[in-house]
Formats: C-alpha cells, sequence, structure tokens
C-alpha cells in the first residue's frame, strides 16, 4: 500500500493530510510550519510515504530542499491547479486543503513546479531590491513634484534621475517653508538613489562575468537587466524539451478557447513570471525603436508593425527573443546577424 501526504502550509502553521492509494484518510494532523516538526510527523506515520505534496507559495524553495534533504520524495504543485482542485470542496480550511492536496497528489491531476537553485533565487532578490529602490525613488520625485505645483513652481516634464537632486534643491531653498517642508525629502530620495546607482552596478557586473550572459547580450536590444532575467527565471535550460515552449512558460503565447463550433484566439496569457514577460517586451520594443544595427529579427518586427500594429508586433518580437535566448544558452552559440529566421 503506498501513502501520500499532503501539506497546506501558511506563515507559521501547516495542516497535514496522508491518504492511501484508495483514497483513505488514514492520519491529519495541525503543527508547526518548521521542518523538524513536519519531519518528525511524517516519520512518527509508522508507514514509508510514497511521496509529499504542496502547492507552489512563498516557503515552497525552504519546505522542498528541506523535507528533501530529511530524505523525502517532495513534489510542489502548480497553484492554479490546485485551487482549481480545491474550489470543488464545500468548506475551505485549512485541513479540507490538505486533504484536497493530498488526492491531487494521489491522482497525479497536477504539474510540478521546478524549484530554481539558491543562485537564481540570489540573482532574482538583488533585481527585485533594484527594481524596488528605483521606484521609491521614482515615487518620491513624484511626490516632490505635485507638492511643487501648489506653489506654482513646475519641473520640466523629464528630468535625469542623477540632476533632479540639483534642479529641485535650488528652487526651494530660497523659500522657508518649501525648505522645511521638502528637503527631507529630497534627502531621502538622494540616499535611496545612491543605493539604486550600487546595485545597479552589481547588476552590470555579475551580468559581465557570466558566460550565459554575455552570449545573451549579443543579441541586439538584450542588456544586462535582461540577460540576468531571463537566466534567473529559466534557472536550467535543459527541463524546457523544446524552445517554443519557454515563450508559452512566460505568458507570450494567445491563450485559446476551443469548444464544439467555437475556436477563438484571444490575448496572450500572461501566465508565469511577470518580470521576465515586461523585461522581453522592453528588450523587443528597444530592438525594433531604438537599435541601429540592421537584422533580419528587426526587419520581420518591422513588417509586423506596419501591418499588425505596434504592441502586437513588440509582444511577437518578445516571444520570439524569449525562444532565440533559451536556443542560444542549449547550444551555446552567439547572436549571428545574417542567420535569423524571420518566424515565430
Amino acid at each position: 500500500m503506498e501513502y501520500f501526504a499532503g501539506l497546506d502550509v501558511s506563515l507559521r502553521s501547516c495542516a497535514i493530510c496522508i491518504v492511501d492509494t484508495k483514497g483513505t484518510v488514514m492520519f491529519e494532523r495541525e503543527l508547526t510550519c518548521e521542518i523538524e516538526d513536519i519531519a518528525d510527523c511524517l516519520n512518527s506515520f509508522g508507514c514509508p510515504i510514497e511521496r509529499v505534496g504542496f502547492e507552489a507559495g512563498t516557503l515552497s524553495q525552504h519546505l522542498f530542499y528541506g523535507l528533501s534533504g530529511e530524505g523525502f520524495d517532495v513534489v510542489c504543485m502548480e497553484a492554479r491547479q490546485v485551487n482549481a482542485a480545491l474550489s470543488a470542496m464545500r468548506n475551505k480550511t485549512d485541513k479540507n486543503d490538505a486533504r484536497g492536496i493530498a488526492h491531487v497528489l494521489r491522482t497525479g491531476w497536477f504539474s510540478p513546479v521546478h524549484m530554481k537553485s539558491r543562485e537564481a533565487h540570489g540573482v532574482r532578490a538583488l533585481l527585485s531590491t533594484r527594481k524596488a529602490l528605483l521606484n521609491k525613488t521614482i515615487d518620491l520625485a513624484n511626490e516632490v513634484r505635485g507638492l511643487l505645483k501648489i506653489f506654482g513652481l513646475r519641473l520640466p516634464k523629464t528630468v535625469q534621475h542623477g540632476s533632479f537632486d540639483g534642479l529641485v534643491r535650488p528652487m526651494i531653498e530660497m523659500d522657508e517653508i518649501l525648505a522645511h517642508a521638502i528637503i527631507p525629502l529630497l534627502d531621502a530620495r538622494r540616499v535611496l538613489y545612491q543605493h539604486f546607482l550600487e546595485l545597479d552596478r552589481r547588476v552590470k557586473r555579475a551580468a559581465a562575468q557570466d558566460e550565459v550572459c554575455l552570449r545573451m547580450m549579443t543579441v541586439p536590444g538584450v542588456g544586462p537587466i535582461a540577460a540576468l532575467t531571463f537566466k534567473a527565471a529559466v534557472d536550467d535550460p535543459a527541463r524546457f524539451k523544446r524552445s517554443r515552449t519557454v515563450a508559452a512558460h512566460f505568458g507570450l503565447t494567445p491563450r485559446r478557447y476551443q469548444s464544439g463550433e467555437h475556436d477563438n484566439l484571444g490575448r496572450i496569457s500572461k501566465a508565469g513570471d511577470r518580470d521576465v514577460r515586461s523585461t522581453l517586451y522592453a528588450a523587443a520594443n528597444a530592438l525594433l525603436m531604438r537599435t541601429m544595427a540592421g537584422s533580419q529579427i528587426k526587419s520581420w518586427g518591422m513588417r509586423l508593425v506596419r501591418t499588425k500594429g505596434r504592441r502586437r508586433a513588440v509582444v511577437a518580437v518578445a516571444r520570439k527573443l524569449a525562444v532565440l535566448l533559451h536556443r542560444m544558452w542549449v547550444d551555446g552559440t552567439e547572436f549571428r546577424l545574417a542567420e535569423v529566421e524571420g518566424t515565430a
């Protein structure tokens, strides 16, 4: 008899349910969400457990590697599929969710989620903190703009981040009321911007020291941010059997609804990592609108701009970039302008 354990994990507690191959509930308990406590509880069951499963969440990596280190066969399941299965239950409780996860694990109706390496998560953390500091810097600049408008002081539409403080500070130092209120904002913004510049240098340094990122940056429009974001999100290129599936994984392919006589294609699915999707979109936009060097992929994209419109063309080029970057990573090749096919 095989036994399957489902875990419903929250920040501080964890509900455990163990079922057999027939779906009979053999064990249920709720305990603290600690690796040692969960492992001791599973070991105290008395019978070997075939597989332990839980849905993807913020603690997935910690639980996956922790329980795997304790000798269990652990699988992390895609949250959307688990949520669809649990939505059929009448009452939502942690106990019922753990039971439903155990049944999903027993039936095999789930898609396993790839657990990224610690190195990939470190790169993602670096990119996330850089983005957070940039957003906070922009928010403080917009707050200063709004306060100055009240006093009739209007800043230019575009001001470089590095010259913002030098432009605003002389304007308000002559007014004691403005200086008393806004100078602390400028000081806070300057500190945030300095930390952002340091993180930006670290990102560029990390990309310059990575062989895979250097190859990716040979593609027009792909810079350090796009290369590092894509590499950290994919982590292991071998987990995609075909390069075409990478674009679908990051939500760059259209949705489809087919039933009977209806067969409708919708907008892109927007599944997967939003940061990767937005980064690829920015890289595709830079390739079409800013890059001066000609290439077949740019020529193909510009033809789409004339026939399908700019936004659809940029999405199509972003989809092509996802496929191209993965194939370059697998083959160990660099971008060659004359050998890029004009299809997607």
